[in-house]
């Protein structure tokens, strides 16, 4: 099918871990006739979290918001649904990944977050978790952020001021920036 024709639906369900949930809901996610376009798992305490990018015909995404709701409710799951469009993909210069070790704290990841954010930088992806303290050690936070810069500088400023971030919260982190090929003609 054209993929102009296709209907993209985007799903989180959120419940207890259990063995085998999430092939129950893949397979309901099959049985509707509508494709994984991308996915996300996490597990918070005994917690999980599974996030679907699905696309499929008009029918099948039909299909799929009617029946998912009565499988979640039979499987103890928060189901939260929204219809969105597949975007075309943007250029930007640089992709930058950065990993931070640190003592935890309030608002660090903020901090973060906001260092990309005052940079026009895209978040794609972020990724935090706390490590309990041990014997000589604090807790320790452990981010990683990966982001689309759209300077065309090598990611030089992006990573000028990680460092300074870094030092000022007397963090341990380490910046990776990659070059994307110019696709615009």
């Amino acid at each position: 099918m054209p993929k102009t024709e296709q209907q993209f639906l985007v799903i989180t369900a959120l419940g207890t871990d259990r063995p085998g949930i999430v092939n129950t809901i893949t397979r309901l996610v099959s049985e509707c006739d509508c494709n994984i376009e991308d996915s996300r798992l996490a597990m918070f305490g005994k917690e999980f979290t599974f996030i679907m990018m699905l696309s499929g015909s008009w029918n099948a995404i039909t299909l799929l918001e009617a029946t998912l709701p009565p499988k979640g409710a039979e499987l103890d799951l928060l189901i939260v649904m929204k219809r969105t469009q597949s975007v075309q993909t943007t250029y930007y210069p640089s992709t930058v990944t950065v990993n931070v070790v640190v003592d935890d704290a309030p608002r660090i990841v903020e901090q973060f977050t906001n260092l990309f954010t005052t940079s026009q930088c895209n978040i794609a992806e972020l990724v935090s978790k706390t490590q309990p303290a041990n014997n000589d050690m604090p807790a320790q936070l452990e981010i990683q952020i990966t982001a689309h810069d759209p300077l065309d500088d090598n990611g030089i400023i992006i990573k000028n001021k990680f460092q300074q971030l870094c030092t000022m919260l007397n963090a341990k982190g380490n910046i990776s920036i990659v070059n994307n090929p110019n696709m615009q003609s």
